[in-house]
């Protein structure tokens, strides 16, 4: 793998570490800031709300930037949004920070994904995107505790000054060792918009929208199930998501080579087995042993779905994939959104605290019944050929 795929990591990292590390700092913002959790955690939402805002308009206001200088672009767009979260004076412009400091997330996976696909040959691409995904899912397990920490000790502001810092590492990353890829013959924006608008895409992200929702229905409130049900003390709540981002990572690891074997089986068989171990948590939460050993399996098979569906998508839209592979990032965040509110009307309901697990576990196989409709749907050898194909190799001597 080329060395390339580090700074896209690195900036990875930094994203998943802004993006997650809130959850764990609300008290902390609330407290400061004088208004109660609750409404602290709109800033979660404000967050989201800029990814799936951003997604598609950054990407298509940078349909024509030479992909190297637009990933570096939204990199320094992600550092200047978390450098005002640290100095926001009030809740208010808090809020909007979160929001800037989320729109470039779902564009700068959108075009580092080209990006990385095309850094390798056909045969090795999904696995070039899962490692860009792993600075994602080490931020789970090391970068969003190491900030909560650091947020509890020396002020929430401290540790997005943190991430900040490491926005500006990144640039520094990609702008040493990515070297310059060529947009497709006849790009730009129409050609983008219309290949989000075929019908495999559209698919690809409908099933991203429910199977996915199906993990945040449960992580939303994996915390509240580990003291309420699991038994276990709330200084223990780090070490349970650490595990979930332990499962995430050795979800990213396996699925990039069963995504370059085979594609839509990899997709198939990780919808699947993610409804299997919703509807087994259901069961297990209640034993902290198999509690612990059932986070880490639904962080891996939750995460295996992510490689295949970016790879489906960007495979559809081949042409001109990058709108395509940033929209999938929105769907995601509609799917956080979407999976977080249903998991909490059903306990709000009465169901009990497991019962999120059931209802994510309804909409894995609501995902897995789109997937296999839009797999017989398909026409063409998609189904049949490695995640990559007809994405060009970019040689590596190319100057940076």
């Amino acid at each position: 793998m080329p060395l390339a795929l580090l700074a896209l990591a690195i900036s990875a990292f930094g994203i998943g570490t802004t993006e997650f590390v809130m959850m764990g700092l609300l008290p902390n913002v609330a407290d400061d800031l004088g208004t109660s959790v609750p409404t602290a955690g709109y800033l979660v939402s404000a967050y989201a709300l800029g990814v799936v805002v951003g997604a598609p308009l950054l990407t298509a206001l940078g349909a024509r930037i030479p992909r190297k200088r637009m990933l570096v672009l939204l990199m320094a767009l992600f550092t200047v949004g978390n450098l005002a979260s640290a100095l926001a004076p009030t809740f208010g412009p808090l809020v909007a920070a979160r929001v800037l400091a989320g729109l470039p997330h779902g564009a700068f996976f959108g075009v580092g994904s080209v990006v990385a696909a095309r850094l390798v040959s056909q045969g090795r691409q999904a696995r070039a995107v899962a490692t860009m995904f792993l600075g994602l899912t080490v931020a789970n397990i090391v970068g969003v505790p190491a900030a909560t920490l650091l947020g509890q000790h020396l002020g929430w502001r401290a540790t997005f000054l943190v991430v900040a810092v490491i926005g500006l590492l990144a640039m520094a990353a990609l702008l040493a060792l990515v070297p310059q890829v060529p947009r497709e013959e006849q790009g730009g924006l129409g050609r983008e918009l219309r290949a989000l608008g075929g019908r495999q895409v559209l698919l690809g992200l409908l099933t991203a929208v429910f199977g996915f929702a199906g993990v945040f229905a449960v992580y939303s409130y994996l915390a509240s199930i580990s003291t309420r049900v699991t038994g276990f003390s709330e200084t223990s709540v780090p070490v349970v998501l650490a595990l979930f981002g332990t499962g995430m990572t050795l979800g990213a690891l396996v699925a990039g080579p069963l995504t370059d074997r085979a594609l839509r089986p990899t997709l198939y068989g990780s919808l699947a087995a993610l409804a299997a171990v919703l509807v087994l948590f259901d069961l297990t939460a209640h034993v902290k042993w198999a509690a612990l050993v059932t986070v880490v399996l639904l962080g891996a098979v939750g995460f295996m779905t992510t490689t295949p569906l970016q790879m489906l998508v960007m495979h559809k839209a081949r042409h001109a994939p990058t709108l395509a592979a940033a929209s999938n990032h929105s769907a995601f965040n509609l799917a956080n959104a979407g999976g977080a509110w249903l998991g909490g009307a059903a306990i709000a309901a009465g169901w009990g605290w497991t019962s999120p697990t059931l209802v994510g576990a309804a909409l894995a196989a609501v995902g897995l019944a789109i997937a296999v409709t839009a797999g017989a749907l398909d026409r063409d050898s998609g189904s049949r050929v490695v995640a990559g194909a007809h994405l060009e190799h970019v040689p590596q001597h190319q100057d940076a």
